[in-house]
């Protein structure tokens, strides 16, 4: 088993590394678009704050419950030899979907290509649903709605407040200030994409830790896993992700300074709240719909709603295309079992 394990691990630290390239237009499509960085100086910015995230989640918040949330999604039964080809096969239909809307420029969610994988991979080898733990995949689920949701409704009221106390502010004092508090809401947004995404890296490689016997349960994870998994996600956000981050810059809505403050700020303060309550989100979905709240300030129409339909289409898919594919990985991989 200890072999399977290492190519586990090591898949593992391969998907945490894509989320960062992937997710890391969340963190920095707004402070690129309003050219308060360049994008050079932006995913240096992001990478560092996805780290130091670290040190928040375990001495701050003390501990790590999205990691927790996604080890014991999907029942996996103590002493299966099969165990460990359930974890293999949902990793990897993780990384495939990643890489394949990484490619077509789609803002999807890497933590429900995750999850996907683990359900799709535990019913085709347990023939049940029941091998799915409801209370933990329930709550993951309804937040594909919620959280761009409630990143919505925080950046819509967030932006009106501000605009209405800088409405007497000289214009051009004003937005030099908003792009030196971009710096301050893109390092926020970045310190919760990284305790939340580094965090579901942490759940796949402590179960399969278990599954394997190498420990005897998730409180006993060594410290090198979380170090190693915030340090592959901040990697990550460092490599970019350019065609996402037009997506989710320009092509939902025009934002300004001032705007990207909001945006980035309402979806650090969503990716906080889900954190305390231990619910893994997407951050994808969440900077998405704190965007669209922002753009809906000034008019509906100001939104492109082609295109968000297009995204929501996909965040809807990939729970389900994930599932499938890991399900289709695992009846592979067990030939070798």
């Amino acid at each position: 088993m200890v072999p399977l394990l290492i190519v586990i691990i090591a898949f593992a630290f391969i998907f945490d590394y894509i989320n960062g390239f992937h997710d890391a237009a969340n963190s920095i499509a707004t402070i690129v678009s309003t050219k308060v960085l360049n994008p050079f100086q932006a995913v240096l910015w992001a990478a560092f704050f996805n780290f130091a995230a670290f040190f928040i989640s375990k001495y701050i918040i003390g501990g790590f419950g999205i990691a927790n949330t996604i080890a014991k999604s999907v029942n996996i039964q103590q002493g299966d030899p099969l165990a460990m080809y359930v974890i293999l096969a949902g990793l990897l239909a993780a990384i495939i979907w990643n890489l394949i809307t990484w490619w077509f420029g789609i803002p999807s969610s890497s933590s429900h290509a995750l999850i996907g994988g683990l359900i799709g991979a535990a019913v085709a080898h347990y023939r049940s649903f029941g091998a799915i733990v409801a209370s933990k995949v329930i709550p993951t689920i309804s937040f594909i709605i919620l959280a761009p949701l409630i990143g919505m409704i925080i950046s819509f009221f967030l932006t009106v407040l501000i605009v209405h106390i800088s409405k007497r502010a000289n214009p051009y004092k004003a937005e030099r200030w908003f792009k030196r508090l971009q710096l301050v809401s893109s390092a926020l947004f970045s310190i919760g994409h990284g305790g939340n995404d580094a965090q579901k890296v942490m759940g796949i490689i402590g179960a399969a830790m278990v599954a394997s016997h190498y420990i005897p349960s998730l409180d006993n994870i060594p410290d090198w896993v979380p170090i190693s998994c915030f340090v592959a996600i901040g990697l990550g956000t460092m490599s970019g992700g350019w065609k996402i981050v037009k997506t989710m810059g320009t092509r939902i809505t025009k934002v300004t300074p001032l705007e990207g403050v909001a945006a980035e700020t309402a979806g650090a303060i969503t990716l906080f709240l889900t954190e305390h309550f231990k619910i893994p989100v997407s951050t994808t979905h969440t900077i998405t719909g704190s965007i669209i709240g922002v753009g809906a300030t000034k008019r509906l129409s100001a939104v492109r709603w082609g295109v968000t339909i297009n995204l929501l289409w996909a965040w809807i898919l990939t729970i389900p295309i994930s599932a499938l594919m890991a399900a289709l990985l695992f009846y592979f991989l067990r030939i070798f079992a």
